[in-house]
C-alpha cells in the first residue's frame, strides 16, 4: 500500500469515527443529564481536532507538493544521488554526506526556498522526520512570501 492509499484509508476512518463521537455525543446530550451533556460536548471537540489536523495535513501536502512541482519544471528537484545497502536501505554514512551538503547550501542562501527544499528531503533521507517535516513548512513560507516571477 502506498502512503498515499494509506492516508486516504486513515482519512476516511477518522472521519467516520468523528460522525460516530458526534452521534454518541448528541444521545449523550439528549439524556438531560449534566454529566452527559458535559460528556457530549466533549464528544463534539474530539472530531474537531480529528478534522482540524486532517485539513492541516492535506495543506501541507499540497503546498510540498506544489514546491515539488515547481522546482521540477525548473529542473532543481534533487537527485537521488544516496548509496544504498543490499536490502535497499539507505546507507547512513551517505545520507549523512548529503545532508552536510544541503545544510551548507541552506545556510548560504537562507531566504531561497529551493534550497530548504532539498534541505528537507536530505532530513527526510536521513530518517529525521520531524526536521524534515518542519524544514519543509519553512520552505512553504518562504515560497508563500516570495514575490511573483514574471513570464516575460
Amino acid at each position: 500500500m502506498t502512503s498515499r492509499t494509506g492516508f486516504f484509508v486513515l482519512s476516511g476512518v477518522l472521519l467516520v469515527v468523528a460522525l460516530l463521537c458526534v452521534g454518541e455525543g448528541v444521545q449523550l446530550i439528549a439524556t438531560g443529564k449534566p454529566l452527559g451533556i458535559g460528556i457530549g460536548i466533549c464528544a463534539f471537540v474530539i472530531p474537531v481536532i480529528g478534522v482540524w489536523f486532517l485539513r492541516q495535513t492535506v495543506r501541507f501536502g499540497r503546498a510540498s507538493e506544489q514546491l515539488a512541482h515547481e522546482l521540477e519544471a525548473e529542473g532543481g528537484l534533487p537527485v537521488d544521488e544516496l548509496k544504498r545497502t543490499t536490502g535497499g536501505r539507505i546507507d547512513r554514512a551517505s545520507a549523512d554526506a548529503v545532508f552536510a551538503r544541503r545544510q551548507v547550501e541552506a545556510e548560504a542562501a537562507p531566504g531561497d526556498w529551493r534550497v530548504w527544499f532539498r534541505l528537507a528531503v536530505a532530513y527526510a533521507d536521513a530518517g529525521d522526520t520531524p526536521r524534515a517535516r518542519k524544514t519543509m513548512q519553512h520552505a512553504i513560507k518562504l515560497h508563500s512570501t516570495e514575490p511573483a516571477r514574471s513570464n516575460a
